[in-house]
């Protein structure tokens, strides 16, 4: 405009159309240029898209501020703001609508000369129009024009028509106004409020008002000096955005005492702020002298009262262009998407996109959204080549009650899906550890082998150093002897833990291999009783699992290779064996060979095969090694275990503080809190329970469990953890008081009466267990009534008086012997009505508002999560 940096428009109605002003009328059309060149003459705004000049206006100088008019019939009609306060009618184009043709040209004059500085169409009536102006002496500020009023030629001065510019007939001069407000002061901003025509909201010289049109004599104001660009939220008309200088102030109309909200000041003065019309709470800022845009974005959090909050803003900017901005405009129709013009004019078209928000819930689902959108992110349904993640894994374990299963502790890795190994290890470790010794440490008797248990084979190996002598032992099948360490209580107690002997003194691996045989798992059978001097037993098992039909057929090979067993150092085939067993697949036919061709006392090949069980390995090592050999063996093998996260080594460290270190790398590698948590309750509560990070562990899987809605399985957990650790179970936190003395009146809803005082005194006669109190045991105050049945607090359901009567009522006894919980007092915090738990949930089954006359609260509906269902009870 004259003077100043340019302003642009858009068109309310046009979407394609947008005006620039400065000391003309520029009209522009835009268009997509995706799938077309650019057009001669046309100006590049983006690089989808360019505008082309239709229209120039110069016939109204000295512009100050332009308005379009909104209602769509004249489509180009705008009002002008000159400086001396005159408001023309112009247009951009040939208008053939003769109805609105004789509005083109006309003039509103005000009584005195003074600049205009802002004017507002009435979005309700759009015929009136609105006008600020500068203070003069008494005169007013805010003057209300109705464009389609009559001239009135007669009141005109001459010196008033010499004013305007041109050849302006008097007969399209307006001076009466239909509304004058603001006397004695000045306009500088003004907008109308959309929830009522006759309501205008203005920033004065040193207020915000507010004139009701309906009585101008009055108006609500507020004393404040950010009275500059005032604007109404489009999504909440109570909200309105003003600044002064560098600082916007946030009002809410409703309480317009003060600002709600200050936003953060800016360094340099703000020349324009206008909201979204596409966003909700979505306030664009421009300060002088910068080519950025900040966007507020506010999000208001209702609290279930229904009271607001201060709003929560989240403050970004954006860089339409390299240049400094003039002036900027949201389209009225796409999303997120603004004009930008500089002082030179260059124009550039700019879409703000949205933050992606991203959401992952506890089941592992995947969404996020992008403006209006919402997308969801699906697995493929035939893709099954990943590996289900340890969330997802620990999820369906808890609803197979994984770990719950304390009678038979080893089938807890079948109720895992028997497909981890290390967990089948670890079950059948706990399971030996908590089955089979618990009974002897009960036992107080001398040589209790049961904290040596506890503390797991490394333990038990420390403690029988020097204790163990070897002797030779004959092989069956072979006129051969090896030389086998002599098995004493501590190796005895090892091989136990190990798996391969059953409890007792008979050291035989008979049932063992029996047990191994049964579940198919021919190799490590063979390579037991081997290892056990059997090499006929072996050769046997192998020949069964080929004949099977469910084991290798090359079994029968490896068959035949061991019936040529010789123990000739030198001969071929010690020489085959040593170079052709790195090629089987089986790692347990490996060791077979290994150990058939390792010197006396050098077992290498078999005790560091790595794909060869722990249990195996160690087994092996406490009947080959000496003490020194299998004291180094058992340290360097659980050094390599914790490092690892290996739970087979359970069976070496036990449940010590060892055990906690393995544990720690095992989360570490693969997040699983559950099974660490499972597994360290197992523990001596004051050696591990105690530990940090077992409590971390603990904590975490119960929240995850509460996040998934597991509340039924979190329950099961903590019964599960009080059982096997007392201390973790909570004291009374929450008691019912009275409202009168403040004293607990818990104990008076119980069956056992106060002490010195008969049943009688409570006014109930008979079995203590009928008992009803109705009165506080403290200060014999009144207890509050359930609203429904009107039968005060402590007194049992199934004990309620006048059964049928009560029954037709509420239709709640159908059950004759109902739930404990159906006898607990509930209330709502924000109306404070209540009642016996079964007859509320009844009630609200079929009611939303509270069961008292006269009360409007909506209850349940204040709850967030009452209405959730556990999701282990939803049917997939």
């Amino acid at each position: 405009m004259s003077g100043t940096k340019p302003d642009i428009l858009w068109a309310p109605h046009q979407v394609d159309r947008f005006v620039v002003c400065d000391s003309e009328l520029s009209l522009y059309h835009v268009e997509s240029t995706v799938n077309s060149e650019l057009k001669a003459g046309s100006l590049r705004l983006s690089e989808d898209s360019a505008a082309t000049l239709l229209s120039i206006n110069s016939e109204t100088p000295y512009m100050k501020c332009v308005a379009w008019y909104l209602s769509y019939d004249p489509e180009c009609l705008l009002a002008v703001g000159q400086a001396n306060g005159r408001v023309v009618l112009t247009s951009l184009g040939q208008d053939h609508n003769s109805k609105f043709r004789d509005l083109i040209g006309k003039e509103f004059v005000p009584k005195h000369a003074r600049q205009c500085n802002t004017l507002a169409w009435n979005p309700l009536d759009s015929n009136w129009l609105a006008a600020g102006l500068d203070k003069h002496r008494a005169d007013f500020s805010v003057l209300i024009w109705d464009i389609c009023s009559k001239y009135t030629p007669d009141i005109v001065p001459m010196e008033k028509v010499r004013l305007s510019v041109g050849e302006t007939e008097t007969s399209l001069l307006v001076t009466k106004p239909l509304y004058e407000l603001g006397q004695n002061d000045a306009c500088l901003s003004l907008c109308w409020l959309p929830r009522d025509q006759k309501l205008l909201l203005a920033g004065m010289h040193r207020n915000l008002a507010i004139f009701d049109l309906r009585n101008t004599s009055q108006k609500m104001f507020v004393n404040t000096k950010a009275v500059q660009g005032v604007t109404v939220d489009p999504y909440f008309h109570d909200r309105v955005a003003s600044f002064y200088e560098g600082q916007v102030a946030i009002w809410d109309l409703r309480k317009f005492e003060k600002p709600v909200l200050t936003l953060t000041e800016q360094p340099k003065p703000l020349t324009k702020v206008a909201w979204c019309p596409t966003r909700t709470g979505l306030l664009a800022t421009l300060t002088r002298d910068s080519n950025i845009i900040r966007l507020y974005d506010m999000q208001h959090t209702p609290t279930p009262i229904g009271d607001e909050t201060e709003p929560t803003i989240i403050e970004r900017s954006v860089q339409p262009c390299d240049n400094y901005i003039a002036s900027f405009a949201w389209h009225p129709t796409s999303q997120n998407r603004m004009i930008v013009v500089t002082p030179n004019r260059t124009m550039s078209d700019f879409t703000v996109f949205e933050r992606i928000s991203l959401a992952w819930s506890p089941i592992t689902s995947l969404m996020w959204a992008c403006g209006r959108h919402l997308y969801e992110c699906a697995e493929e349904e035939n893709d099954n080549s990943l590996e289900k993640d340890i969330a997802t894994k620990m999820r369906l374990r808890a609803l197979s009650r994984y770990g719950l299963d304390t009678e038979q502790v080893w089938r807890n890795h079948i109720l895992a899906g028997n497909e981890d190994p290390q967990l089948k290890s670890l079950w059948y470790t706990l399971h030996y550890i908590l089955c089979q010794y618990t009974e002897d440490m009960d036992q107080k008797s001398p040589g209790n082998k049961g904290s040596l248990v506890y503390a797991g084979i490394k333990s038990i190996v420390k403690s029988s150093l020097g204790m163990v002598e070897s002797s030779r032992h004959n092989w069956s099948g072979l006129d051969k002897q090896s030389d086998i360490q002599n098995l004493n209580e501590e190796r005895i107690l090892a091989l136990q833990l190990c798996g391969w002997i059953k409890k007792g003194t008979d050291v035989d691996v008979g049932p063992f291999l029996n047990s191994l045989v049964q579940e198919g798992e021919w190799e490590r059978a063979a390579a037991v009783a081997l290892f056990n001097l059997d090499i006929r037993r072996a050769i046997q098992i192998l020949n069964e699992g080929a004949s099977s039909g469910k084991g290798d057929l090359n079994l029968n090979v490896v068959a035949m290779a061991l019936s040529g067993y010789t123990d000739e150092k030198n001969s071929l085939w010690r020489e085959m064996c040593s170079t052709l067993r790195l090629q089987l697949n089986n790692p347990y036919l490996c060791v077979m060979f290994a150990f058939l061709t390792s010197e006396a006392g050098s077992y290498d090949g078999v005790l560091y095969e790595n794909k060869v069980a722990v249990r195996d390995r160690v087994a092996f090592a406490c009947k080959f090694l000496s003490d020194s050999q299998l004291n180094r063996y058992i340290e360097k093998l659980t050094n390599e275990m914790k490092e690892a996260g290996n739970l087979e080594g359970i069976l070496l460290t036990g449940l010590t503080k060892d055990g906690v270190d393995l544990m720690e790398s095992y989360v570490d590698r693969t997040g699983d809190v559950q099974t660490a948590s499972y597994c360290m309750l197992q523990g001596s509560p004051l050696d591990v329970l105690k530990d940090e990070r077992v409590q971390y562990w603990i904590e975490n899987y119960r929240n995850l469990l509460d996040a998934w809605r597991f509340w039924h399985k979190r329950a099961e957990f903590d019964i599960h953890r009080s059982k096997l650790d007392p201390s973790s179970k909570p004291l009374a936190q929450v008691f019912v008081s009275c409202n009168f003395c403040g004293k607990s009146i818990s104990y008076s809803c119980s069956t056992v009466p106060h002490q010195g005082r008969g049943f009688s005194q409570y006014g109930v006669s008979g079995s203590p267990t009928k008992s009803k109190v109705t009165s506080c045991p403290g200060c014999r105050k009144p207890l509050p009534r359930c609203a429904l049945c009107l039968i005060n607090m402590g007194t049992p359901v199934s004990s309620c008086p006048g059964g049928s009567k009560s029954d037709e009522k509420v239709d709640l006894s159908k059950d004759k012997k109902l739930a404990q919980f159906n006898n607990w007092f509930t209330w709502c915090h924000n109306c404070r009505h209540g009642g016996h738990a079964g007859h509320m949930l009844s009630w609200f089954r079929d009611h939303a508002e509270c069961p008292v006359s006269a009360c409007t609260c909506k209850c349940m509906q204040l709850d967030t999560t009452g209405n959730l269902v556990p999701a282990e009870t939803v049917q997939p």
